[in-house]
């Protein structure tokens, strides 16, 4: 059985069998009916089955990174996020599809595609310098939940990690640790969780009565290697170096590490370093990485149920937070 053979048994062309599976208006609901009932008896089952035709549940996620400079499949950290989110889908029934990057294709188009496919819902995962059609998605009719992005539509939710906890939990321990000097290394200016750490760190280190130097506060362009080997390499050309490094990621904690060796300086004799993820590479590095562990599991999980709650109407959306940890290794270790 296909969808030509569909068409023939209900006396239609083959675009109106398509037009009515993928739920066009521009069809008759006698028409509709028929086909309908056709696509029932014989058991045909498209990727929109009739089932799905006539309860509008299609049992499919759309999973959209979001942003012109998105994160794709090579972050470590939202793979791991992901994973959890596919899991647990999964075990409530759902499947996953992947939509392309919105700056392939024309302003809007998300919630168009949203709609052709009839997903259920979506998990929006952050990037950076949102796309318009995002915010669209965000306020349409479908449910979505962000992942380190704050979604405000009525059938939106987001969950994050606590990003001022993140910060204090930096400054505290460098505090302990006797460095009063600190820097930051974070993402482009425009990036809403670069910022929210950023911002926390500042008011740990002014609560603790330590002076923010703002030469030593530099944006790179994103969350990558390259950006925080960048940035470490214009404070070693200028001369002036803090005493201690936050990193917004882990991996601009690395490129910082990576320029600081090609330097000869030691760390964290010369200069202390934390990252921000606790991404697998942190415990192979050498030397070892001091990061902010972030529960990539329990987000992809909290993700999953927060978003069933709000496709079966069981939530009305709002936001969720999950702390963070301390793992402390040897780029910024324990007082002696």
């Amino acid at each position: 059985m296909n969808i030509k053979r569909i068409a023939e048994m209900a006396g239609v062309s083959v675009s109106t069998v398509s037009k009515i599976m993928n739920n066009y208006s521009d069809v008759s609901d006698k028409t509709k009916q028929r086909v309908l009932q056709i696509i029932e008896q014989t058991g045909y089952s498209p990727s929109n089955s009739a089932k799905t035709l006539a309860t509008r549940k299609s049992n499919l996620i759309g999973v959209i990174f979001a942003g012109e400079l998105n994160v794709e499949f090579t972050h470590p950290f939202f793979v791991e996020v992901l994973n959890a989110f596919k899991k647990q889908m999964g075990v409530l029934g759902y499947d996953l599809i992947f939509f392309s990057n919105e700056k392939f294709i024309h302003s809007g188009d998300y919630f168009a595609r949203c709609q052709h496919f009839q997903v259920d819902g979506c998990v929006i995962i952050s990037g950076q310098k949102m796309e318009p059609a995002i915010r669209e998605l965000d306020q349409s009719s479908i449910p979505c939940i962000g992942v380190d992005l704050e979604l405000t539509g009525s059938k939106s939710a987001y969950l994050m990690s606590d990003n001022f906890q993140i910060a204090s939990k930096v400054v505290e321990h460098f505090y302990l640790l006797g460095y009063r000097e600190l820097g930051f290394i974070g993402s482009s200016a425009d990036s809403d969780i670069s910022n929210r750490r950023e911002a926390g760190y500042i008011k740990a280190i002014e609560s603790f009565g330590m002076t923010v130097n703002r030469d030593w506060f530099v944006h790179g362009e994103d969350f990558f290697e390259p950006s925080g080997y960048a940035v470490m390499k214009q404070w070693l050309l200028s001369g002036n170096l803090p005493r201690a490094v936050f990193a917004a990621s882990d991996l601009l904690a690395l490129g910082a590490v990576r320029a600081l060796k090609e330097h000869g300086l030691q760390i964290p004799g010369d200069v202390a370093i934390i990252g921000c993820d606790d991404i697998e590479a942190c415990k192979y590095t050498s030397p070892t990485l001091t990061t902010i562990r972030q529960n990539k599991e329990r987000l992809g999980v909290l993700a999953a149920h927060m978003l069933f709650d709000l496709i079966n109407g069981q939530s009305a959306g709002g936001s969720f937070t999950v702390e963070p940890a301390l793992i402390v290794r040897e780029s910024c270790g324990s007082r002696g």
